[in-house]
C-alpha cells in the first residue's frame, strides 16, 4: 500500500528531444534538396549581395577548423558529436519539463549535432549551403544543424550570465 503513496516522478524536459528531431528532419530534408539541385562552389543568389545558396563540404568542425587534418577528423568530431549530445541528453534528464529556458537550447545543440554527425557518417563530411557575405567578405558557409548549435550555444552562455547574476542576489 505504501507504493501507492509514493510521490509520482517529476516529469523531465526529455520530453524536447523532440525540438531535436525535427531539427534533425529538417536538416537532412535541406541537405537533400541541396545536393539534388546545386552544384559545388556555384552560388545561387537568394539576396543580392546579403545571401546565396552555396553547395560546400566541410571536412573539419565550424568554420572549416581542422579541414586539412588528414581524415581523422571524421571520427573524432563524430565521437564528440555523440558524447556532447550524451550529456546534455542526460541535462535534459535531470532538467525538470517547465525550465524551458534551459531545456531549448540544450536540444537545440543536440539536434545540431546529430544532424551534422549523420553528415560525418554519410559522406564523411558536412554538407553546408548558406553563404552571408558582403562585398568581398563571406562569413564562412553553414546549415541549418550550424545554426541550431550556434543559436543554443549563445542561449547557453547568456543563460549562464543569467544563473550567476541570480546567484550573487541571493547571497
Amino acid at each position: 500500500m505504501a507504493a501507492l503513496a509514493a510521490p509520482l516522478p517529476r516529469p523531465s524536459a526529455l520530453v524536447w528531444l523532440w525540438l531535436s528531431l525535427v531539427l534533425v528532419i529538417a536538416d537532412q530534408w535541406t541537405k537533400q534538396i541541396v545536393l539534388a539541385h546545386l552544384q559545388e562552389g556555384v552560388p545561387i543568389p537568394v539576396v543580392a549581395g546579403f545571401l546565396n545558396w552555396t553547395l560546400a563540404f566541410n571536412t573539419g568542425a565550424a568554420f572549416s577548423f581542422l579541414a586539412d587534418a588528414g581524415g581523422w577528423q571524421r571520427w573524432g568530431f563524430g565521437v564528440l558529436a555523440i558524447g556532447i549530445s550524451a550529456v546534455l541528453a542526460v541535462w535534459l534528464a535531470r532538467t525538470p519539463r517547465r525550465d524551458w529556458l534551459t531545456a531549448l537550447p540544450l536540444a537545440l545543440v543536440i539536434g545540431g549535432a546529430i544532424g551534422n554527425l549523420i553528415d560525418r557518417l554519410r559522406y564523411g563530411h558536412v554538407v553546408d549551403f548558406i553563404q552571408v557575405y558582403h562585398g568581398d567578405w563571406a562569413f564562412p558557409t553553414f546549415n541549418i544543424a550550424d545554426s541550431a548549435i550556434s543559436v543554443g550555444a549563445v542561449l547557453l552562455a547568456l543563460l549562464s550570465l543569467r544563473g550567476g547574476k541570480a546567484q550573487e542576489q541571493g547571497r
